[in-house]
C-alpha cells in the first residue's frame, strides 16, 4: 500500500515537471542523458528499513540526489578559475526502482541540460540529500555533443551531504599528469587530495575519507589488566629500538593506563574499526568473510567441547585424533549452539545465509594429507616444502662451512654453528664439503640469528623451543635431502658465553628415528613462526600499507600511477586493521598460536631493521640468497642454482610479466626522465612514502631517488609483485600445507627428551603421543587451523592479477591494449605451470604428498583452492 502511494506521488511530480518544462522552454534544450549505477545501503543492510523509507519521503519533497557537470575547458572567473559548474540534475526513479534484498546494483537515469559554458565535462559534483549513504559505481553520459560517450568510474561511498565539509567530486576516467591536467580541473584535483589528507587530529568516523599515518601503538591493551604488564606492548614505529612501517590512523583516544597506547575497541565491535570507507570490504567479501569465520568458530568449539569427556583434555593422543577433525561432527540443537549464537554479532548471523557447500561442522581435508596420510613425515617432503611449500622464500645456498653467525660476539659470544665435517661428509654422494660448496650443492634453512636474541625470553613462557639451522644437500636427481639439524639454546650462564648446541642427523627407525622426527618438528616450528610473522605479515601486509596511504594522499585519481597501483591496494587497510584488532594484538590469536607468544610483533620490528625495499624484487632476493646468478643468456636474465625450484621458476615468469606490463604502461605517460623529476605529485608521493610511511628508514641510501623512468618502473614492479604474487605465495598455501598442523607445528611445549627421563621412555613406547605432546596443543591447533582456513580462502568476488573490476578503468587505448597483452601472458604462464606440474622430471613440483605446486597459478575460483594471485593483500 505504502509503495503504491509513493509511486502515485512520484508520477504526479514527474507530470508537473513536464508541464513546467513545456511552459519555460526547458524541454526544448539539448539534453545529455546519463545513467548512474549504484547500490543503495538498504540492499546491503536490510535492517536499515527506516532510513530507506525516509529517503523515499525526502525524494517526494525534493531532497533527492543531485549531480552537476563540471567543465574541463571553461573556467569560472568568479570561482577561482575552476571549471564552470552546470545546473543540478536529479536521479530519476529512486522510489520506483525496486531492488531486491540480495546485494545488487540499480541503474538510475539522469538528464542534464547541455550548457554552452560547460562544453566538455571533466568531472561532476554529487550531493546526497538523503538520510543514508549509497555506493556509487559509475556515471555514463551518452551523446555528449561533439564528444559522444563519456564514462566516470567512481567506486565510492557517498554519505549524506551534511557529513562532508566540501562537495564530493568525481573525474572522468582520463588519466592526466599534474602538468597536463586541464586548467579548469586543477583546483578540483588539488582540493580532493587535501580532503583525503585530513587535519591530522580527532577521532575519525566511518564517513570520513581520511588517509593518515600512525605508529603501531594499538597492539597493547594495558587497561585490560592495569595491575600488571600482561597486556602491555611496546609501541612499534617512531624509535630506533622498535622501527616499523606506519599504519592507518584511527584517532581513537589513548588508553587510561598508558597515554602512549591507543585505546581499543570491544571485540564485538571489531568490524567497525576505522579505515577510510572506500577501503572497507565490499558486501560480497564481507559476507564471505563472516560466513567462513562463523564456520571456523563452530568447527573450533565443537571438538573442544568433546575433549571434556576425553581422558587427556587438550591433547591429541594419536594422529588418528587429528584426522578426525576432517571427518565431521554432528551436533543437535541445544545449549551449545545457543551459546554460540549469543556470542556472535547479529551482523555475522544474518550473513550466514550466504555459505558454500562445505559442511558446517568439519574442517576440509588439507591437500598435504589428501592423497597420502603419512608422506608428510618423509625427509624428502620436509625438504621439498622449502622450495615449493608455504615459506619458500628463506632457504639459502650455503657459501661457507660451518655456517657462521652475524650476531655481535661481544653480546652473544660464539654463535657459529657446531655442525662438523663428521656430521655430514659421508652423505654427500662422494663429494668433500669443499667440493659440494664449490658445486653449489649445499643449502641451509637458518633460523638461528633471528631467534637467539629472544630465545631466553620466549622459553620463559609456555613455549620451549630452540634456535635452529638445517643443512641440506642437492642430490643428482634435483631433490634436496636434509643432512643435519642443529638445535641451540642460550648458555645458562649468560648470553656472552655463546650457544649450547646439539646436532641431530637423519634416522628412520627406533627411538633415533623418533628423535629425528622431533628435530624436524622444532625446525618446522621456527619456520612456521618466521613465515607467519615475517614472510607473511611484515613483508607483505605491513610494508604495503604505507604505500596505500601515501598513494591516496599524494596521487590524484587522475594520476596514471594511481590508476596503475590502485587495484593492488584493495582491502589491504581493512584486513590489516582487523589483524591489529584480533590477530596480532596482545592476547590475540597469533600470540596464542605462534611460538614467540607476547614477543611476536616485537621480534618482527627487530627484523624490519634489515628490510630493504629494493631487495623485495624477486631477482634481487634470489641473488641475495645465493639461489640465482645473473646470466644475460638465461630466461629473465637469471640462472637458477637449483633448476627445480618451483617458487622461483613460476615466480620469475610472473615477475617478468609484471615488469613488462609496468614498462609498457609507464612508457606511455613518461617519455623522458625529466617528466618523472618534474611530476609534482609523484615526487611528493615518493618523499612522503620514505619520510612518513617508512619513516624509520628514511635515511637509508638504498631508496630509489625517483629521478628516472627506470626507477619509477622498478618501484612500481616491486610494489605490484609484493602486493600480488609474493603475498599469494605465502598466504594461500596456509591451509593446504598447515591445515594439518603436525606438518607445520607453530608451538613446541617441551624440549627434546633426554635419555633416562620419563619423556624419553614415552618417546620409545608411544612416539606418536610423545610427538603430539611436544608440538601445538589441541586448543591452539583448533584455533590456528580455524584462522588459516579463513585466511586461505578466496572471496567469491576476488579480482586476480591481470584483471580489473571494470573494463573501462582508463580512457587511454594504448594502456588498455598493454593490459590485454599482460592478461594473455598470464594465461600462457598458467599453461606452463600445468605442463611443469605434469612433467615427472620436476620432482619438487608434486613430491611424496602428490600435491602439485599451484600457489603462483594466476587465477582461481572462490573458496579454498591453493591457487590464484589476487591483485592485492586482500586477506
Amino acid at each position: 500500500m505504502l509503495q503504491s502511494i509513493i509511486e502515485m506521488f512520484h508520477s504526479i511530480i514527474e507530470m508537473l515537471h513536464s508541464i513546467i518544462g513545456d511552459i519555460t522552454g526547458e524541454n526544448n534544450r539539448i539534453l545529455i542523458r546519463g545513467t548512474v549505477v549504484l547500490m543503495k545501503k538498504n540492499v546491503l543492510d536490510f535492517t536499515d528499513f527506516r532510513s530507506s523509507i525516509i529517503d523515499r519521503v525526502y525524494e517526494l519533497v525534493g531532497k533527492g540526489v543531485s549531480l552537476q557537470l563540471v567543465s574541463a575547458v571553461h573556467a569560472d572567473p568568479t570561482n577561482g578559475l575552476q571549471g564552470q559548474v552546470g545546473k543540478p540534475a536529479y536521479l530519476k526513479g529512486w522510489n520506483t526502482t525496486i531492488t531486491s534484498l540480495t546485494a545488487g546494483e540499480s541503474a538510475f537515469k539522469v538528464t542534464f541540460g547541455h550548457d554552452a559554458e560547460i562544453g566538455q565535462p571533466g568531472a561532476f559534483i554529487i550531493r546526497n540529500n538523503h538520510r543514508s549513504e549509497f555506493y556509487l559505481r559509475t556515471l555514463t553520459l551518452e551523446d555528449v555533443p561533439g564528444l559522444g560517450r563519456i564514462h566516470f568510474v567512481c567506486n565510492s561511498w557517498v554519505y549524506p551531504a551534511d557529513k562532508y565539509d566540501t562537495d564530493r567530486v568525481f573525474f572522468t576516467n582520463q588519466a592526466y599528469l599534474p602538468s597536463e591536467t586541464p586548467g579548469p580541473l586543477r583546483g578540483y584535483r588539488e582540493s580532493e587530495l587535501v580532503n583525503l589528507r585530513g587535519y591530522g587530529t580527532g577521532e575519525l568516523k566511518e564517513w570520513d575519507r581520511v588517509y593518515d599515518y600512525a605508529y603501531y601503538n594499538d597492539l597493547g591493551n594495558p587497561d585490560r589488566d592495569p595491575t600488571s604488564a600482561k597486556y602491555a606492548r611496546p609501541v612499534l614505529g617512531g624509535s630506533v629500538k622498535y622501527p616499523y612501517p606506519r599504519r592507518g590512523r584511527t584517532g581513537r583516544p589513548p588508553s587510561e593506563t598508558d597515554p602512549n597506547t591507543e585505546s581499543r575497541l570491544p571485540l564485538l565491535m571489531s568490524l567497525n574499526i576505522y579505515v577510510p570507507r572506500d577501503e572497507r570490504f565490499g558486501h560480497i567479501k564481507k559476507s564471505d568473510f563472516l560466513a567462513y569465520a562463523l564456520k571456523a568458530l563452530v568447527q573450533f568449539v565443537l571438538p573442544e567441547f568433546e575433549t571434556l569427556c576425553d581422558s587427556t583434555p587438550n591433547e591429541f593422543d594419536s594422529f588418528q585424533d587429528v584426522f578426525q577433525l576432517y571427518e565431521g561432527f554432528k551436533v543437535p540443537d541445544g545449549p551449545l549452539l545457543d551459546k554460540i549464537k549469543e556470542n556472535i554479532p547479529l551482523e555475522m548471523l544474518k550473513e550466514l545465509v550466504r555459505t558454500d557447500e562445505e559442511g558446517l561442522f568439519k574442517f576440509p581435508t588439507p591437500q598435504v594429507i589428501k592423497e597420502d596420510k603419512s608422506a608428510w613425515r618423509t625427509d624428502k617432503e620436509f625438504a621439498r616444502e622449502m622450495l615449493a611449500g608455504l615459506n619458500p622464500v628463506l632457504i639459502r645456498r650455503l657459501e661457507e662451512f660451518p655456517p657462521e653467525s652475524k650476531l655481535d660476539p661481544e653480546v652473544y659470544g660464539n654463535q657459529n654453528s657446531s655442525i662438523t665435517k663428521e656430521h655430514i661428509e659421508n652423505h654427500l654422494d662422494g663429494l668433500t664439503i669443499n667440493k659440494a660448496l664449490e658445486k653449489k650443492r649445499l643449502f641451509i634453512l637458518d633460523h638461528h640469528d633471528t631467534l637467539m636474541p629472544y630465545l631466553r625470553k620466549i622459553n620463559m613462557t609456555s613455549t620451549k623451543t630452540y634456535a635452529s639451522r638445517t643443512v641440506l644437500f642437492l642430490k643428482d636427481g634435483g631433490t634436496l635431502k636434509p643432512l643435519a639439524i642443529e638445535l641451540s639454546l642460550p648458555h645458562p650462564d649468560g648470553d656472552k658465553f655463546g650457544a649450547v648446541s646439539k646436532v641431530y642427523t637423519p634416522a628412520e627407525h627406533g627411538v633415533e628415528g623418533s628423535i629425528w622426527q622431533l628435530a624436524k618438528a622444532y625446525a618446522a616450528v621456527n619456520d612456521s613462526g618466521h613465515h607467519q610473522l615475517l614472510s607473511h605479515w611484515l613483508n607483505t601486509h605491513a610494508v604495503i600499507e604505507p604505500f596505500v596511504i601515501a598513494t591516496n594522499r599524494q596521487l590524484s585519481v587522475l594520476h596514471p600511477i594511481n590508476k596503475l597501483l590502485d587495484p593492488h591496494f584493495r582491502d589491504t587497510m581493512n584486513i590489516n586493521a582487523l589483524a591489529r584488532q584480533i590477530l596480532i594484538n596482545a592476547g590475540g590469536v597469533v600470540e596464542s598460536t605462534v611460538y614467540p607468544s607476547k614477543y611476536a610483533m616485537e621480534m618482527s620490528s627487530i627484523v624490519y631493521k634489515n628490510w630493504v625495499f629494493t631487495e623485495q624484487a624477486l631477482p634481487a632476493d634470489l641473488i641475495n640468497r645465493g639461489m640465482a646468478e645473473k646470466d644475460s643468456d638465461a630466461p629473465h636474465g637469471l640462472r637458477l642454482v637449483l633448476d627445480d625450484y618451483p617458487y622461483a621458476v613460476d615466480g620469475l615468469e610472473i615477475w617478468s610479466a609484471i615488469e613488462t606490463w609496468v614498462e609498457d604502461y609507464c612508457s606511455f605517460y613518461y617519455k623522458t626522465d625529466e617528466m618523472v623529476e618534474k611530476d609534482s605529485e609523484l615526487q611528493s608521493w615518493w618523499k612522503e612514502l620514505r619520510e612518513e610511511g617508512h619513516g624509520d628508514k628514511k635515511d637509508e641510501a638504498w631508496w630509489p631517488k625517483m629521478h628516472t623512468v627506470k626507477e619509477l618502473m622498478d618501484t612500481c614492479t616491486i610494489i605490484i609483485w609484493v602486493a600480488s604474487a609474493l603475498h599469494a605465495a605465502v598466504n594461500f598455501g596456509q591451509y593446504p600445507y598447515a591445515g594439518f598442523l603436525p606438518n607445520r607445528p607453530t608451538i613446541s611445549r617441551r624440549f627434546m627428551p633426554e635419555e633416562g627421563t620419563p619423556e624419553y621412555e614415552e618417546l620409545k613406547s608411544n612416539p606418536e603421543k610423545a610427538f603430539l605432546k611436544t608440538i601445538t596443543a589441541q586448543l591452539q591447533t583448533l584455533l590456528g587451523i580455524s584462522l588459516i582456513e579463513i585466511l586461505s580462502r578466496h572471496s567469491s568476488d576476488e579480482v586476480y592479477l591481470g584483471q580489473r573490476d571494470t573494463p573501462e578503468w582508463t580512457q587511454d587505448a594504448t594502456p588498455l591494449k598493454a593490459f590485454e597483452k599482460f592478461g594473455r601472458k598470464l594465461a600462457d604462464i598458467e599453461e606452463n605451470i600445468i605442463k611443469r606440474n605434469g612433467d615427472e622430471k620436476f620432482k619438487n613440483r608434486v613430491g611424496p604428498v602428490n600435491m602439485p605446486y599451484t600457489l603462483l597459478y594466476p587465477t582461481s575460483k572462490g573458496g579454498l583452492t591453493g591457487k590464484g594471485i589476487p591483485n592485492s593483500v586482500s586477506i
